[in-house]
This record gives C-alpha cells, sequence and structure tokens, in this order.
C-alpha cells in the first residue's frame, strides 16, 4: 500500500507547472524523492526474499526438531535409559500425531524423509496402529504398515499381532478389500527367523478384538477368505472356534464353506458343515439347498432320498426337505441318535419339515437304538396326531425285529403292512425279512421271500445277496448260490469283490478248484480287478483242493503285481506240501517265510515238524535194516 502511495505522488509532481525559480527546487527534490523510491522498492524485494528462504530452511529443521524429540524421549540419557513403555507411547504419540495432521495420506517418500532414521519395533508399530484406529485414519495406518515393512532399514517383518491389528482397524472403516489381502498375508505366514508356523491365527485375532472397537465382521471376512484360498478345513475350525465364543458366522461364509467343499469333494466336511450350520440356527437358503442337493447327486443318493421322502409324505417334497432328510438319516446311521432327534426337533420348530416326517424319522432313530419301547410310544403319538402309518415306519419296525431274530412279528407286520393298511412294501422292506431268514437258519422262508421280492420287481443289496450266498456256501449247496448270482446278475445285479470272496471260499469248502478258478477268470473278464485279498483266497483254496501247482501260479501272479504274500498264504502252502510228502519244498517255503519276518501258525509248523520227524525215523529204520543186512 505504501509503494503504491509513493508512486502515485512521485508522477503527481512531475506534471505539475511552476515559476522558473522554483524548478531548480523541484529537479533536486525529484532527484532526492527518485532516489528513495527506488531504496524503498529494492529493500522489500530483499525483504521478501529472505522471508522465503527463510520459511524455505525451516521446514527441515522443524523434521530434525521431531526427530530429536523422538530420540530424546526414546533415550534421554544413554548412561540412565527410561522404560521402554514411556519411549514407545511416546513415539508413538509423536508418529500418529504427525501421521493425523497430514492432510492428504503421506507418500512413502515423505516417510522415509521424516521418520527414515527411527528406529521401529513390533511394539511401537502396533501402538501406532491402535492410535490410527479411528476409520478416518485407517489408510493413514495401512500406508505406514507398507512403509514400515518395505522402506526402514530397521525393520523388515511386520508381527502377526500387528496384522490382525490392523485387519481389524481395517474391516472396521469398511476398506474389506485391503482386509482381505491381509487376512490372506495372515493365514500364510509363517515366522522369519526359524521358518516355523506362526502362533495360531484364530487366537491373536481373538486376542486383539477388544484392542480395536469391537466389530464381528472380521470374523466373518476370515472365514470367506479361507473358503477362497479352499482351506476349507481351516475356514470350518475359525467358524467352530468364534461360534464357541459367541460369534455365529453368516449364512454367506456357510455357503461359501460348502460350496468349496464340494467343489473339492470333500464330501464328508460339506456334511459337516451343513449340521454345524444348523445347529447353530443358521437356516438354509435357495443357494444352500442347491449346493447340497449337488452334493447328494455327486453321490448318487439323490434318488433313494427322494424316494424315502416320498414314501414317508405319500408325495414329492421340496429340494430343502430332502436335503434336511438326509442330513438326519446320515447322523442317525452314524450313532448319533440323540443328536438326530434334537436337530429334528429344531427342524419342525423352524417349520422346515412336516410332521409325519419328523415323527417317521424319530421312530426310525429309536428302532436303530433297538429301543421299540420308545418306537411303538412315537407311533401312537404319531397316530393320534392325525398321521397316517406309511411303508417307511413298518420298514423300520421290521428290521428291528429281524434283528432280533423274531422273524415272527416280523412276517405279522408285514401281512399288517399289506393286507390291512394296503401299502406296498419296497426293496428295503425285503432285504430286511431276507436277512433276518438266513439269519436264523430259515433258509426256504429266506429264499420265498427272495422270490417275491423278483416279482415286485426289486433286487436285493449286495449285502443281503451276500448274506443268501453266504448261507448257502455254509450248508455246502454251493451250485445254488452261483445260479442264485447268474440269476442275478442277467438282472442287472452288479456283483463286488465281497461276492466272488464268498463264493470262492464256497468252492473251496467243497474242494472244487475248477470252480475257484473259474470264479477268478471271471472276476477279471467283468472288469473286477482281483486284489490281495482274492489271491490270497484263491490261493489257500487251491491248497484246500489239494492244488500246489495252480497254487504257485496264483502266487506267481501276485508276486508279478508287486503283493508281498502274507502268513495265511504261507501257511496253506506249506500244510499243502507236507500233505503232497514234498518235505523240500515245505521247508523253502519255511525259509523264504522267516526271510520275510514272518512267524508261520502253530497248526503249519508243527505238521512241517511232524513231517521232519516221520521222515528222519524212516531214514534211521532204513539205515538200521541195511546194517544188519550187511552183517548177515
Amino acid at each position: 500500500m505504501i509503494r503504491t502511495f509513493l508512486y502515485a505522488v512521485y508522477s503527481r509532481c512531475m506534471h505539475v507547472t511552476l515559476h522558473p525559480l522554483l524548478r531548480l527546487v523541484k529537479s533536486y527534490s525529484c532527484c532526492f524523492f527518485s532516489f528513495f523510491f527506488f531504496f524503498f522498492m529494492k529493500a522489500t524485494t530483499v525483504v521478501r526474499r529472505t522471508r522465503t528462504a527463510f520459511l524455505h530452511h525451516l521446514r527441515p529443521l522443524t523434521k530434525s526438531l521431531l526427530l530429536l524429540s523422538l530420540s530424546t524421549h526414546a533415550n534421554p540419557n544413554p548412561h540412565h535409559p527410561s522404560p521402554t513403555t514411556i519411549a514407545t507411547s511416546s513415539r508413538s504419540d509423536h508418529i500418529s500425531a504427525f501421521l493425523r495432521t497430514t492432510a492428504p495420506t503421506p507418500s512413502w517418500e515423505t516417510l522415509t524423509a521424516t521418520f527414515g532414521s527411527l528406529h521401529l519395533t513390533h511394539p511401537l508399530v502396533e501402538a501406532v496402529l491402535l492410535d490410527l484406529r479411528e476409520p478416518p485414519h485407517a489408510k493413514k495406518a495401512l500406508a505406514f504398515f507398507h512403509w514400515s515393512s518395505k522402506r526402514s532399514p530397521f525393520y523388515r517383518r511386520h508381527s502377526l499381532r500387528s496384522y490382525c491389528v490392523l485387519v481389524h482397524i481395517l474391516v472396521r472403516a469398511g476398506l474389506l478389500l485391503d482386509a482381505r489381502a491381509l487376512l490372506e498375508s495372515a493365514i500364510l505366514y509363517r515366522d522369519s527367523a526359524s521358518g516355523s508356523p506362526a502362533p495360531p491365527l484364530l487366537g491373536t485375532l481373538w486376542s486383539t478384538y477388544e484392542a480395536v472397537v469391537p466389530g464381528s465382521r472380521v470374523f466373518d471376512l476370515l472365514v470367506q477368505t479361507c473358503a477362497k484360498m479352499r482351506l476349507v478345513d481351516l475356514a470350518f475350525d475359525a467358524c467352530s472356534y468364534f461360534s464357541d465364543r459367541g460369534f455365529t458366522s453368516s449364512l454367506i461364509s456357510f455357503n461359501s464353506m460348502l460350496r468349496v467343499a464340494v467343489k473339492s469333494s470333500m464330501n464328508e466336511l460339506a456334511w459337516k458343515v451343513f449340521e454345524s450350520m444348523l445347529q447353530r440356527r443358521v437356516y438354509p437358503n435357495q443357494t444352500t439347498v442347491e449346493t447340497m442337493i449337488s452334493l447328494m447327486c455327486k453321490e448318487g443318493s439323490l434318488r433313494e432320498m427322494v424316494s424315502v421322502v416320498e414314501r414317508i409324505h405319500g408325495k414329492k417334497c421340496a429340494p430343502s426337505v430332502v436335503a434336511n432328510v438326509a442330513l438326519v438319516l446320515r447322523i442317525v446311521d452314524e450313532g448319533r441318535i440323540e443328536e438326530g432327534i434334537l436337530l429334528l426337533k429344531r427342524m419342525l420348530q423352524k417349520n422346515i419339515v412336516f410332521d409325519d416326517i419328523v415323527h417317521s424319522l424319530v421312530i426310525h432313530s429309536h428302532c436303530r437304538m433297538g429301543d421299540l419301547e420308545s418306537a411303538y410310544q412315537r407311533r401312537e403319538e404319531m397316530i393320534n396326531k392325525g398321521c397316517s402309518m406309511n411303508a417307511f415306519v413298518y420298514t423300520c419296525f421290521i428290521g428291528a425285529h429281524c434283528d432280533r431274530g423274531d422273524i415272527v412279528e416280523s412276517a405279522k407286520l408285514m401281512q399288517e403292512m399289506v393286507s390291512i393298511v394296503g401299502l406296498k412294501p419296497y426293496d428295503q422292506t425285503y432285504n430286511f425279512l431276507i436277512v433276518g431268514c438266513f439269519k436264523t437258519g430259515r433258509m426256504e422262508e429266506g429264499l420265498t421271500c427272495y422270490e417275491k421280492m423278483r416279482e415286485d420287481g426289486f433286487l436285493p443289496s449286495s449285502s443281503t445277496c451276500n448274506k443268501m450266498m453266504g448261507a448257502l456256501c455254509e450248508s455246502r449247496d454251493v451250485n445254488k448260490a452261483n445260479e442264485l448270482l447268474t440269476e442275478l446278475i442277467n438282472r442287472g445285479f452288479i456283483p463286488n469283490e465281497e461276492t466272488y470272496l464268498v463264493l470262492i471260499d464256497g468252492y473251496g469248502r467243497i474242494e472244487e478248484a475248477e470252480g475257484v478258478v473259474k470264479l477268478y477268470y471271471e472276476m477279471e473278464h467283468r472288469g473286477l480287478n482281483p486284489g490281495p485279498a482274492v489271491l490270497a483266497a484263491v490261493i489257500q483254496n487251491l491248497c484246500k483242493c489239494n492244488k500246489l501247482n495252480q497254487a504257485e501260479k496264483f502266487l506267481a501272479v501276485m508276486r508279478q503285481k508287486t503283493l508281498a504274500p502274507t502268513r495265511c498264504i504261507y501257511d496253506a502252502l506249506i500244510t499243502c506240501c507236507c500233505e503232497q510228502g514234498n518235505k523240500k519244498r515245505a521247508l523253502q517255503f519255511y525259509d523264504e517265510m522267516t526271510r520275510n519276518k514272518l512267524i508261520p501258525s502253530a497248526d503249519a509248523f508243527m505238521t512241517l515238524a511232524k513231517k521232519l520227524f516221520i521222515r528222519k525215523r524212516e531214514t534211521q529204520s532204513l539205515r538200521r535194516k541195511c546194517s544188519s543186512s550187511k552183517t548177515i
């Protein structure tokens, strides 16, 4: 303002007309005024430049003073160090104050220039992060976290606790992508010094939960991150860990675990996740049901479950009901009866299953436990509540009576089911009756029941077929068992290895070696690769038939498949050699057995010892006869 005023006065004086006497005065005064004006202008320019330079040099000085203050607080006197806690707190206050007052998020260059010479520690970094735990400062905390591990020369590795603290901060601020990235690093975290796994992530994340303002969203994020990394076991452990501490995972987290478990063919784990979900009262949605239906399709159990539900309810039900029934039946089959009944009650309270299905499954559970009294009481309750009896319930009672050996009562229930109630038995009903009849020695009744089953268009299960043929083979009616198997195969039955083992033992029982060999080659023809159990059975039964040469051929086949002979095989071969009088070959098998560090059974050893003792006595007797003849 002063400069402007002087310049205006000077301009006015230059244009004024005066007396000649005064012109000389004007000229001198103008020269003086011009000199003063020039000097003033120059002085103001110098002052302005000096101020700019002063401010330019003041900033580094301020930073130096800040670092000096930090180092003074950290160790004011080398001979008398202050407590670590006070030093860490003071330094963290200064660092966090600087970060909070910086308007934008500071760059790494700014942090390096300001704190590059500062010695960072795990407690100091954690304290700075906690000072910046409010959502507006979350990005600054993240920038300081990354910078401290990359640019600071004194600090190269964060602790797992620092990871967890920052994850809590980021989740609270809604920075989920950054939090997920840090969680992935924390899941793979290993100790930098020893290379061993870090302390448990779940416990560390839980211990830092109270340090930041609480929020359970981070636990869901951990479960979903583990599922995304296909670490379903860890995700399920995390879900159980935090659920035991009062934080139940969300439906999205459970669906994430289910989806990855099914895609990874971890079927057992998928069923555990589904069970845990219902036990914690997190009920499925359409995505959950579709995942479980896909799982049952992969296992091949969907058609059977749909049939069970239709037999109980009388008509088709929603896929969610099928999935729930499949889970309960799985729990009951594992012997966890009480857990299955409790889960059914919860389902009924939530109205996600029908009353008749709940009553039927509870009766099934009591029958599996053998508690027929409770099962009949539940049956009366079912009828009193207006639910009609169904084929599934009758089959449960028939199976329970057959397990007790009460075939008469089972037959009465079968008659009541068909004639009075008008229900049709299905394959499982016949399976229970056939097994019960053959188990109690009623083979004629069992075969009659099988004929009815065949007329109704059903085939017995593999276990039922094996029980039938085993009973026939024990009664030495092996040809009948073989004919039964041939008839079933023609109707579409697929035998398993156990089926052929039963028949092979049956032919060995009647000492028919040709039947044993035919069954072996039939297995190969049908694409069933004979395993070590089948080869062992063939060798042992050929030895029973006194066919040592054929047994040794199959022993060579076993060795070609790099399968080691068992003690039972060597026992059978030694016994067969002794029965044929082949002492030398028996001793070879015995030596081979001891080289393989196998101990023969008592029967095989005694057979070999008797054979050698008898042979020695015969040799001594022959020598005595020869010596006496020479004397004569």
